[in-house]
């Protein structure tokens, strides 16, 4: 018997999906999604702006994950801020509008395709994740993927406050802390977890290397840190290349218990000089790997920057599938 609505709400929302079928299975890039998609995102505000222009380009992106198997939609509100909105000229209240429209965007998405769609056969309801980006994505200068941070922690606590309050508050089922490139910003995101305890949250961290996230801290070490919080829920890697992901897994695998997540970007390189993508990826070659992370221990599995719906199809015809086929 599937897990219906109401009893996911009785666990937290990934054991929900590990016990029902063995994964969960994450949406990929939003933005270069939209990217794709002709929408020009050369701002600051990233896939955020379109929070403000055109919102409903968003939704779309989401209920089109949502059709490529996806149980889980993350919001877009990773480069939403409240200094960023307001750097537009909204108002305080105008900003806060947009962060908790992200959450909304996610929920209407995931409520209409339950709904309206004959692709959920044998799925579980999906979950939405509200986005919790890092200090450094609001800089727009990849200090995301170096965590050289003039803040300490008191500093990026008080930077994360408000927006997390509001993120914490909009409905969503889960707090994803992504691309954190600080260990720093990893201890104060767990301290705003304590103010909000009937939250849960993921962690995963942007890495340079097979063992270390960006700041230079063992994948480890964060993974142990994070393993005494309950709330925590799952812990692992994203916005990394693929090819660390198996050696970060089994990091993670030797000091935690939890769930490890992770979702790579496509396997292309980006130039930040001519801000520009090359080489190619192919989202079987893709999916092939994701079985692989699977294998090694990582239950929650998607994609990020420069994966599309194609990939998450692939992805969840390769693990699920082959969970499927193993029953």
């Amino acid at each position: 018997m599937l897990l219906n609505q109401v009893n996911l709400k009785r666990v937290n929302p990934i054991t929900a999906f590990l016990l029902q079928q063995g994964s969960l299975i994450v949406d990929g890039g939003l933005a270069t999604e939209l990217e794709a998609r002709g929408y020009d995102l050369t701002d600051e505000l990233w896939s955020a702006r379109l929070l403000i222009d055109i919102p409903e380009a968003i939704k779309q992106v989401h209920t089109d994950y949502l059709m490529a198997g996806a149980d889980c939609i993350i919001t877009a509100s990773y480069q939403g801020t409240i200094e960023g909105f307001m750097n537009r000229g909204l108002s305080e209240q105008e900003a806060a509008d947009l962060l908790i429209l992200s959450v909304r965007l996610g929920i209407e998405a995931r409520d209409e395709f339950w709904s309206e769609s004959t692709n959920r056969t044998g799925r579980l309801w999906p979950i939405v994740a509200a986005s919790v980006g890092p200090y450094g994505a609001s800089l727009a200068d990849g200090s995301e993927y170096r965590g050289d941070y003039s803040l300490d922690e008191e500093g990026l606590l008080n930077f994360h406050r408000r927006r997390w309050h509001l993120l914490a508050s909009a409905g969503a089922d889960i707090m994803a802390c992504e691309t954190i490139p600080s260990y720093i910003e990893a201890r104060a995101l767990t301290r705003l977890l304590s103010e909000t305890p009937e939250s849960y949250a993921w962690f995963s961290f942007s890495c340079r290397d097979e063992g270390h996230i960006s700041d230079g801290t063992p994948i480890a070490d964060c993974a142990a840190f994070l393993d005494a919080y309950q709330n925590v829920v799952a812990v692992g890697i994203n916005c990394t290349a693929p090819q660390f992901m198996l050696p970060l897994v089994k990091e993670v695998r030797q000091v935690s218990d939890k769930p490890i997540v992770v979702y790579p970007n496509s396997g292309e390189q980006y130039d930040s000089v001519t801000k520009s993508w090359f080489g190619t990826t192919n989202s079987s070659d893709f999916a092939r790997a994701s079985l692989c992370w699977h294998k090694a221990g990582a239950s929650v599995v998607g994609g990020c920057c420069r994966t599309g719906p194609e990939h998450i199809r692939s992805v969840r015809r390769e693990i699920i599938g082959k969970l499927n086929s193993e029953e």
